[in-house]
């Protein structure tokens, strides 16, 4: 912990992996500033799940241990690391990430076990332990041939779900049509990411956003808007049909604030 007296400015600023964490205008003044902070709306913290079972599925796909391991053999295989501990390598990291997060996504593994693949580091880092902040998007399907029926570039969550997510608040639900929270992170809908895992992930602000990505990607011409009829289209990013895949989308942007910066009423404007 950092002295509330210290003169350093660096601890007590925004990061950027703050984002959708820690509230950014939830603090103290005074002394405490920046030092003392508050949990954003959908924030949650892990709370912890065995390794032995992942370590166990990564042995059985192919992860030669590291006891065993030959770096003369294999000098470019990846490093498998679980809660910080070396535990292998893999010759085939990708295929390896895509089971585990399709293993995770069917909830057969935690959704607070995190998946962090390192490409230049040639790292593959697995987390399942306690005190992780992490916060919940919207996957989207990034396989053409995927068993959810949802074609690619567009959102697991479908309308027919959410419908069913209404009736269960309303009460109005049979027990076989019942929907919740959970069952969005069972079927992969939603996905927990901690801060480190989302710095693999390309995440799209809003839906709509999305649907025009996906529009692009696939060779459609979109209008030009004017910037007049949309009050925040200045400040959003042009249209890059370069841009890599979106691979989660925000659940809605004011979720990066906490509870009580969330009460106050237009938040975004200065008059």
């Amino acid at each position: 912990p950092i002295g509330r007296d210290g003169k350093l400015a660096k601890p007590r600023q925004l990061h950027n992996t703050h984002w959708g964490l820690v509230c950014p205008a939830e603090t103290p003044e005074g002394q405490a500033c920046g030092l003392v902070k508050n949990l954003s709306l959908m924030c949650y913290v892990s709370v912890g799940s065995p390794s032995d079972p992942i370590i166990e599925f990564m042995i059985n796909r192919g992860m030669e241990v590291v006891e065993e391991y030959e770096p003369m053999r294999f000098p470019n295989a990846t490093k498998v690391f679980v809660n910080g501990t070396w535990c292998g390598v893999h010759q085939d990291p990708k295929h390896l990430v895509d089971q585990l997060v399709t293993t995770r996504r069917k909830g057969f593994i935690s959704d607070e076990v995190s998946l962090v693949r390192d490409i230049r580091d040639r790292e593959f880092k697995v987390f399942s332990d306690a005190g992780r902040v992490m916060r919940p998007v919207f996957t989207v399907e990034q396989n053409d041939d995927s068993e959810s029926g949802v074609e690619k570039g567009a959102m697991l969550l479908t309308k027919d779900m959410v419908n069913r997510l209404d009736k269960e608040r309303n009460k109005e639900y049979d027990e076989k049509d019942r929907l919740v929270w959970k069952d969005l992170t069972e079927r992969g809908a939603v996905e927990y990411l901690d801060a480190e895992e989302e710095e693999t992930a390309m995440i799209c602000m809003t839906p709509e956003d999305l649907e025009l990505y996906r529009l692009q990607k696939a060779g459609h011409v979109l209008p030009q808007e004017d910037p007049g009829d949309d009050p925040n289209k200045r400040l959003k990013t042009k249209h890059n049909p370069t841009t890599h895949t979106y691979t989660h989308c925000e659940i809605h942007p004011s979720m990066i604030l906490g509870i009580c910066a969330s009460i106050i009423p237009f938040p975004d404007h200065n008059q």
